[in-house]
């Protein structure tokens, strides 16, 4: 069977159109959906059926990927194999996280490969955890940075190897002369009249922030849903509103914002993810060893 058709069949199961699996592997839908075609024809089988604008995969689509996914890995493996035995640190490896990990540990660590590692090219893309999950399943990526409040660990696949990196613990941000500035740490019962402005890139975080407050007995009272940094640190600095930032994001120096503790707290475990057989592969183990190094330096 052509490897390539079979990649195709094994991102359909993922992404679940034939634009979406285009994108990814940067191809025409039109070419995604005639691999998908010779395919069938030459399992002699129908492997796809169409679901309004979707397809799902039939019995045979769905036993065809657990056996593409084995035959992935024993590549995988086999090139992890070639690497160790060369000894050499090069060529590429692909790094997905999202925002807050990225922003806190990439930089160092690509600078440390850069200078120690020259024939090691780094690609970083920002991705949420559950995108980055879904990267590494259908091998757009090497590495995914994850945290347990999105991708929980009992849903990660049996392929899939995951290593702990950092715990971290979220704060509220305030601007400097807000009522509460003055304090260390405040609870939530502290936070009852507050307007909120919230990150909408991740459902996660919204759904935590109502049920932390709900459990103070009220509903946060959200005037800003932000897809980013920028405006929701602005709304902080002029007093407008507040909002819960992981740690590991406020760690960056925000002018005129003030950063308390959240008590009690919310926690996540971070962790890093990548393919069980690639685990040997010289350039993902020295990607972990510098990435870890960072970690335990914050």
């Amino acid at each position: 069977m052509d490897i390539g058709r079979l990649r195709a069949l094994r991102e359909l199961s993922v992404r679940k159109t034939m634009a979406a699996v285009a994108e990814a592997l940067h191809l025409s839908p039109a070419a995604i959906s005639q691999q998908i075609s010779l395919l069938e024809q030459e399992v002699g089988i129908d492997l796809v059926k169409r679901r309004g604008r979707g397809v799902e995969l039939t019995i045979a689509g769905r036993l065809l990927v657990e056996r593409a996914n084995k035959v992935f890995t024993e590549l995988e493996s086999a090139r992890a194999d070639m690497a160790e035995l060369k000894k050499v640190v090069a060529g590429e490896i692909r790094v997905a996280a999202f925002p807050s990990v990225a922003a806190a540990l990439l930089p160092k660590t690509i600078r440390t490969l850069r200078d120690s590692h020259p024939q090691l090219s780094v690609q970083f893309e920002e991705m949420e955890p559950e995108e980055a999950m879904n990267a590494l399943r259908s091998w757009q990526t090497d590495i995914a940075l994850i945290d347990d409040l999105n991708v929980p660990m009992g849903i990660v696949d049996p392929g899939v190897e995951v290593t702990p990196l950092i715990e971290d613990v979220f704060n509220v941000m305030m601007s400097r002369d807000h009522r509460l500035a003055h304090k260390d740490e405040v609870t939530w019962d502290d936070l009852s009249n507050e307007f909120w402005a919230i990150d909408t890139a991740s459902v996660t975080y919204t759904r935590m922030l109502t049920e932390a407050c709900r459990k103070a007995g009220y509903t946060p009272n959200i005037i800003a849903r932000c897809k980013g940094l920028e405006v929701t640190s602005a709304l902080i600095r002029e007093g407008c509103a507040i909002a819960m930032f992981p740690g590991l994001r406020t760690r960056f120096e925000l002018n005129d914002a003030r950063v308390c503790r959240l008590v009690p707290e919310i926690r996540r475990r971070i962790s890093i993810a990548f393919r069980a057989g690639e685990k040997k592969s010289p350039a993902l183990q020295t990607f972990l060893h510098a990435l870890q190094g960072h970690a335990e330096a914050c």
